[in-house]
């Protein structure tokens, strides 16, 4: 935002759940593996027509394409592509990032397949990649399938005119691009920020003839939580009576004229605006005159109160669709009175104008903006989606639902030199704006004929990680007790239970409010114990 009833997650993305299970003489420790496919649009279903976008993909080069029916693998659409035709050796595809961190363990593959009226010729490859990056896009591992080649298909090891598999096992140094080692098991090494899965059609330069189809892709997480030693160190949850205001101020007002924005609304702490329930913050904009406005509606900010520089920055949240609404996630510095706005830097990691519902902007202000908008795939900022922003030292990085759809790594700022002012302390911001400058400025009059009041923005959750010491439990003895410790500078709470079904799986956890670390307690049969985080 430029200055001038779902069900929390259970599963969150930050850890699982680790527990014991404290006997009078021994120590049980109980984990789980997991495994799902994390790509978007895997088997290019959800681009009806097709019209081309290849939902929730990145296209390169000039010949890819989402076809329809024969021979679709499954569904009735399939991937389409072929080289470029330059008289160089050129490349087409596609791709897609997904957020990632160190040691989470992936196994990925792809369905492929070629014509025998038109299948690879020349000096044509054909194959599937899964590289490992950081948050300058840095490769750090490298992982391909099989390469199909004539070669390949002239002896049969790729056949033509049906689907063959085609694991992602080898795995390449990066630097030489030699074969390194054969394995089922892509592990994202130190530094991981995403990971990328690939389709790469290198063409020759002979411009030889032959296309590749491909369906039904695969990038399975098979081990680890998705945020990996990312874990929560700051959160609202936003689960108690009401809003915590040790955490959230509000601004009042109309700004001076609507906040540099020629915003029509006025703002209030009121709880008509703002409030708790359910487990969710309600943001309510209403068609309400005050203070010469026509429109109220709430701005919650952590200004003074909590700050942060660097990590990863997430909110849940789902927004009302209208001519005039505005809502915003952003963050802004903390310098911002004396250094003034835009050399305080601004992050806007999430912001929609309400006429465009499937569509959402990342932008950084600095007196160097940039931006990118991206389109939600099959759905709207009406419903719930994570938004996420990855702040490094110097890479700033947009993801929506897991998927990466920006990223900036050089920037300007009247400050001093990069990464200025990105590397300083920022505070949150929330807010359902009405009117102003990002939509248009629309007429009162065309507000009121497109958008419906009152209007709610909803926020599940803001969740702030860091990479840190992993979430887990350490136990001691002391006399007759033992002694449960576990990190601090974790969010996360004790929770046991006492009963085991007849799998011998354990039900119904309760928590334990007052419990901290370190926490004594007497060893009892049966007794299992979890941290939960949040």
């Amino acid at each position: 935002m430029a200055f001038s009833s779902p069900m929390k997650n259970s599963n969150s993305r930050s850890s699982g759940f680790l527990c014991l299970l404290l006997l009078a003489s021994s120590l049980a420790l109980v984990d789980a593996a997991r495994a799902d496919n994390i790509l978007t649009n895997p088997g290019f279903e959800s681009d009806p027509g097709p019209s081309q976008n290849i939902v929730g993909w990145t296209r390169y080069g000039p010949n890819d394409y989402n076809e329809t029916n024969s021979p679709a693998r499954t569904g009735s659409n399939y991937f389409k592509v072929y080289q470029a035709f330059t008289g160089m050796v050129n490349s087409s595809g596609i791709y897609q990032d997904n957020i990632s961190a160190p040691g989470v363990v992936f196994s990925a593959n792809g369905w492929a397949y070629t014509l025998s009226t038109d299948k690879v010729a020349g000096q044509n490859a054909v194959w599937i990649e899964v590289t490992f990056r950081d948050a300058q896009m840095k490769i750090l591992a490298l992982y391909r399938s099989a390469v199909i080649t004539t070669n390949t298909i002239a002896t049969g090891k790729f056949p033509v005119n049906q689907w063959i598999n085609l694991p992602v096992t080898n795995q390449y140094d990066p630097n030489t691009f030699a074969i390194t080692n054969t394995t089922a098991n892509l592990v994202a090494p130190a530094g991981t920020s995403f990971v990328r899965y690939q389709i790469v059609f290198q063409g020759d330069a002979n411009n030889s003839n032959g296309s590749m189809y491909f369906d039904d892709l695969t990038l399975n997480r098979s081990q680890g939580a998705a945020m990996g030693n990312w874990n929560i160190v700051w959160s609202d949850e936003f689960n108690g009576a009401a809003i915590d205001t040790s955490i959230w101020a509000f601004d009042i007002g109309n700004g001076s004229g609507g906040w540099g924005n020629n915003e029509l609304e006025y703002y209030t702490s009121s709880f008509q605006n703002a409030y708790v329930s359910g487990g969710l913050l309600n943001i309510v904009a209403r068609q309400q005159s005050m203070g010469g406005r026509n429109y109220t509606s709430a701005r919650m900010k952590t200004q003074g109160i909590f700050s942060k520089t660097y990590g990863r920055f997430e909110w849940r949240a789902k927004f009302p669709q209208g001519a005039g609404f505005w809502p915003a996630l952003w963050m802004l510095g903390t310098n911002i009175n004396s250094a003034g706005w835009p050399a305080c830097g601004e992050i806007d990691v999430m912001e929609n104008n309400g006429s465009s519902p499937t569509n959402v902007q990342g932008s950084i202000h600095s007196g160097s903006d940039a931006t990118k908008v991206y389109t939600l795939p099959g759905s709207s900022v009406t419903n719930f989606h994570s938004y996420l922003l990855e702040w490094t030292p110097n890479a700033i990085n947009w993801f929506v639902d897991g998927l990466l759809y920006e990223s900036q790594t050089n920037w300007s700022s009247s400050l001093g030199a990069y990464p200025e002012p990105f590397d300083r302390p920022f505070f949150l911001i929330m807010n359902l704006a009405i009117g102003g400058n990002y939509l248009g400025n629309p007429s009162t009059n065309t507000i009121n004929a497109g958008s419906a009041f009152p209007a709610t923005m909803q926020v599940d959750y803001v969740r702030i990680y860091d990479q840190t010491s992993p979430l887990q439990i350490s136990l001691t003895r002391s006399n007759s007790n033992v002694v449960l410790t576990w990190p601090t500078n974790i969010v996360c709470h004790l929770q046991a239970q006492t009963n085991i079904n007849a799998s011998g799986l354990t039900t119904n956890w309760f928590d334990l409010n007052t419990a901290t670390s370190p926490y004594v307690t007497a060893p009892s049969s049966g007794v299992f114990y979890r941290l939960a985080s949040p």
